[in-house]
């Protein structure tokens, strides 16, 4: 298996590099929103899709918590502040959608706004796909008793130190919570122009597989895209409503 992945990933990697050379001097632009819980996989994910990418036409968002100005704002102000401009791939590892998980989770905004983006974020996100921008956005799937493992391992591994954070604290203990604010999520902002795709991620070569071919049948060329695998079914599926109960997502 390590051979065989390195292999498709340096496979996929060489598509990604052809596919931003195809956007340099185009009008394209792109946002990928990589959500999931503690623990999913995303940073290595992120570190995948952006190996050999261009510095300068790739970017990778991860905003700490609003300043006391920004809490004024109005809630969509500050990502799209980070949104691409032409020929750019922006990577959100979380983004608007804290909104509708941690903050509804730990409480750190109100029910009123918590509606309030359920009710605005499909407005939001067509406005982005109706001005030109590819939107992509994928949620990493993992069981309980892997998130308790992978938890275990970076507050034991010196080198994971940095990943570290409170929210672990209490990922175990509020998992029913996380679950339930997933569902409602997943169910009120996916959308015919702004679909979500779920990735079970317990195994995370397969999941890193699966996403970069997913994103790359999203952005790339069909020169390009037309050579890559779909993403095997089993582990990458756009998100439906039988996924809530048919154990496809994590309980």
């Amino acid at each position: 298996m390590g051979k065989h992945y390195q292999e498709e990933l340096e496979s996929l990697q060489l598509a990604l590099v052809r596919t931003q050379m195809a956007m340099a001097g185009s009008d394209e632009r792109v946002v990928i929103v990589l959500e999931g819980r503690d623990g999913a996989g995303k940073d290595g994910t992120i570190k995948r899709i952006t190996e050999h990418l261009s510095v300068r036409a790739t970017r990778v968002v991860a905003l700490p918590k609003p300043s006391d100005r920004e809490r004024t704002q109005w809630y969509f102000q500050r990502y799209a502040t980070h949104l691409p401009a032409a020929g750019e791939i922006v990577i959100f590892n979380r983004s608007w959608y804290n909104r509708a998980g941690v903050e509804v989770v730990m409480g750190f905004s109100t029910a009123t706004e918590q509606e309030a983006f359920l009710r605005d974020a499909p407005d939001f996100e067509r406005m982005l796909v109706e001005s030109g921008i590819r939107l992509v956005k994928i949620w990493l799937d993992i069981s309980k008793k892997e998130q308790e493992e992978r938890l275990e391992a970076r507050r034991t591994d010196p080198l994971k130190a940095l990943k570290v954070s409170d929210m672990d604290k209490v990922a175990q203990a509020k998992w029913a919570d996380y679950s339930a604010a997933r569902d409602t999520m997943l169910t009120r902002t996916h959308t015919p122009f702004a679909p979500w795709h779920v990735v079970r991620a317990d195994d995370k070569k397969d999941a890193r597989i699966a996403i970069i071919r997913h994103i790359l049948h999203h952005i790339a060329p069909a020169d390009i895209a037309d050579d890559v695998k779909a993403p095997d079914p089993e582990i990458l599926f756009p998100f439906d409503m039988a996924a809530l109960e048919d154990g496809r997502l994590a309980r």
